[in-house]
């Protein structure tokens, strides 16, 4: 397992993705996989960014580790900020033209259908886990 401790500030997203694609690229992972895996981070990382602490700052924990059996990544954020399960909120209406869709969710929608399991724990902590092969 690997961590990395960062200022939760947008600025701070490439930061988060060379660490994370550091560790990607060390355990062999396809290329379409890991610009996957990015898209996801960058949306769970903005996320905790703009919301979690609202007018204060705080730190976003970033941790990846690689299972070999079978080879996987899991990549888990913790912050401190507000609790908020993003799993809870039902799937937007993709059916529905954008004007008539609600503003927002559509990320972690994205997140949930590209990741193989996306899971909360009521410690403010997000975890995502995909295949590498």
């Amino acid at each position: 397992m690997k961590e990395l401790v960062v200022e939760a500030d947008g600025m701070n997203l490439p930061l988060v993705q060379a660490f994370v694609d550091e560790q990607l690229e060390e355990a062999g992972c396809p290329m379409l996989t890991q610009i996957s895996i990015d898209i996801a981070v960058e949306e769970v990382f903005v996320n905790i960014a703009s919301y979690a602490y609202g007018d204060t700052s705080g730190n976003a924990v970033i941790r990846v580790t690689v299972h070999e059996d079978p080879q996987t990544v899991e990549i888990t954020f913790i912050d401190s900020g507000k609790q908020y399960d993003p799993l809870a909120k039902a799937d937007p209406n993709t059916g529905l033209t954008l004007r008539e869709r609600k503003k927002g969710g559509l990320g972690i929608f994205m997140v949930k259908k590209s990741m193989d399991n996306v899971s909360y724990e009521y410690k403010d902590i997000l975890t995502i886990m995909k295949k590498l092969v």
